[in-house]
């Protein structure tokens, strides 16, 4: 059985700026700037809502008015919220999962680029130690002696990913960055 229409949104911040180009998410954030592709999925993707820009104040000037009382009712505003909402027409069970993991890729940068990612990595060993060396600032990482190998592995960091050796843990990496 097809369902007729799957509709997935995303919330977007105030802070973060979302733009589609074809099947192209590009976000924008304090941290950073993150792009990704959904060429592969056949999905309807679009934008709810506009982004507040900022007013100008304008000087008024003063007239002179006859004194009318009206009572003017006040109209609640409702705050329409931006989204970005992920279609996808007559889809079965696998086409409809891939719907939600658009959207759980789009939150994940939106994730990124506002409070950026950390992750702490133990390096354990049983028989052979392992010795990891950070150089170049953080962009590398080398790794000697994995499984008794006398082979040196050369790891390079994404950009805006840095990488350190925590202080308060021996054999720990901490990898920081907005780019999951």
């Amino acid at each position: 059985m097809k369902t007729i229409l799957s509709i997935q949104t995303v919330d977007i911040p105030e802070n973060v700026d979302i733009t589609l180009k074809g099947r192209t998410v590009i976000v924008k954030g304090p941290r950073g700037t993150l792009q990704r592709d959904f060429y592969h999925i056949n999905g309807e993707l679009s934008l709810l809502g506009k982004k507040k820009k900022k007013k100008k104040k304008k000087k008024k000037k003063k007239k002179k008015k006859k004194k009318k009382k009206k009572k003017k009712k006040k109209k609640k505003k409702k705050k329409k919220r931006r989204r970005l909402r992920v279609d996808k027409w007559w889809g079965n069970r696998k086409e409809l999962a891939t719907i939600r993991t658009i959207c759980s890729h789009v939150q994940n940068m939106i994730k990124g680029v506002t409070l950026g990612f950390r992750y702490k990595m133990r390096s354990v060993y049983a028989h052979f130690p392992i010795n990891v060396v950070i150089q170049e600032n953080g962009s590398l990482v080398e790794i000697r002696n994995f499984l008794g190998e006398k082979h040196i592995h050369r790891v390079w960091m994404r950009t805006g990913v840095a990488c350190s050796v925590s202080q308060v843990q021996k054999n720990e990496l901490i990898l920081e960055g907005y780019d999951n």
